[in-house]
């Protein structure tokens, strides 16, 4: 359970005491003077009463909000790696070049130093605006979205890595520190929704098993996008639906393409790996319908795909990207991934279906 108490740009943290006294809506005298610092109460206080207040406007102008983590099987839980989520290109040079000893001693003695943001780190804090909303709208549910970070170092690195999360004010309880070994069976376990990483060979993997997951790139200069409305976008064939119509075009041809839609055209196409995904924001989405807000919601999805193109690969979708300005992008095809990410879109590839054989070819 996370606490965050603020007064302008001060954060305090509080031990139970002060808990139980900010739950009856007294501000305990000692937080009259600033304590810098973020704090994570892992201890099992359960006053029901505190536990359900998120947020409330107190004297002299002081916020807080209280973030419990929802259950996993009640939760879209994302996965990110820690090479998505933060900028750790120098230190994974150090660790491909010179070894793990040398990669662990660096990470120690920086241990103080923040890692800058990744490519995930926009997605991650739009994640936890929609929650923010979700709570304010339904304060006893826990449909929410749920980060676990996911991350192959040892418990060595973990400090750097709290003390990143609490530099950015991130609310990220749940570390998965797997030592090396396959994260598949802790995704799992959290019952993952998506699984987001820079290691193609672990996504592949994850693809494997039935979990959503998809390679992230980062862009030279990443485009500017929304703080407090989700934007995703999908690709169609091999990402949201199966590659059953790609396998007809890569096979016969465009003309066999048309016939095969033409004659197929009131039979919906089967589920591709992020199709899960895709319905868990609908069902978001729907939470704020039902409270009027259509044409507010914090959450928009886009279908960008290039079916009718006559060329190959497809037609460019990079141009539609930088429209759209999502905080993420899913496609099947290097191609279109590539194009997005050298106009600024944060690109993730999908490796699934028929696209993935004829490239190893």
């Amino acid at each position: 359970m996370w606490l965050l108490l603020k007064r302008g740009h001060t954060t305090w943290s509080v031990d139970r005491t002060q808990m139980e006294q900010i739950a009856a809506g007294r501000i305990p005298r000692d937080l009259e003077s600033p304590v810098l610092r973020l704090g994570s109460f892992n201890h099992t206080f359960q006053s029901e009463n505190f536990c359900q207040l998120y947020r409330r406007r107190l004297r002299n102008g002081l916020t807080y909000s209280v973030v419990t983590q929802p259950k996993p099987e009640n939760a879209i839980t994302i996965a990110v790696s820690s090479r998505v989520l933060f900028s750790m290109e120098r230190e994974q040079q150090i660790y491909e070049r010179q070894g793990m000893e040398e990669y662990l001693k660096y990470q120690l003695e920086h241990e103080s130093e923040p890692f800058s943001p990744g490519p995930a780190f926009s997605f991650v804090k739009a994640l936890e605006a929609v929650n923010s909303r979700l709570r304010e709208l339904y304060p006893q549910s826990e449909e929410l979205f749920d980060v676990v970070l996911v991350t192959n170092n040892h418990a060595y690195v973990g400090l750097r890595l709290i003390n990143t999360i609490n530099h950015h004010h991130l609310l990220i309880e749940r570390f998965c520190m797997t030592g090396g070994n396959s994260p598949i069976g802790y995704l799992k376990a959290y019952h993952t929704n998506l699984y987001l990483s820079a290691d193609s060979t672990k996504v592949r993997e994850a693809l494997q098993e039935g979990i959503a997951a998809a390679t992230m790139f980062t862009p030279e200069k990443m485009k500017e996008v929304s703080d407090t409305q989700l934007r995703v976008a999908f690709d169609g064939d091999a990402v949201l639906f199966s590659d059953e119509s790609e396998r007809i075009f890569k096979a016969h041809g465009l003309d066999k393409f048309f016939e095969h839609e033409k004659a197929h055209e009131n039979k919906p196409l089967d589920h591709g790996p992020l199709k899960g995904f895709l319905e868990a924001l609908g069902k978001l989405q729907r939470k704020f319908f039902d409270k009027g807000l259509r044409m507010d919601c914090p959450i928009r999805t886009y279908l960008v795909t290039a079916r009718s193109a006559a060329s190959s690969a497809g037609a460019p979708k990079g141009p539609m990207l930088e429209k759209i300005r999502p905080h993420l992008f899913f496609d099947d095809q290097m191609f279109h991934v590539e194009g997005a990410a050298e106009l600024g879109t944060v690109a993730c590839h999908v490796p699934y279906g028929i696209a993935q054989r004829l490239a190893k070819k």
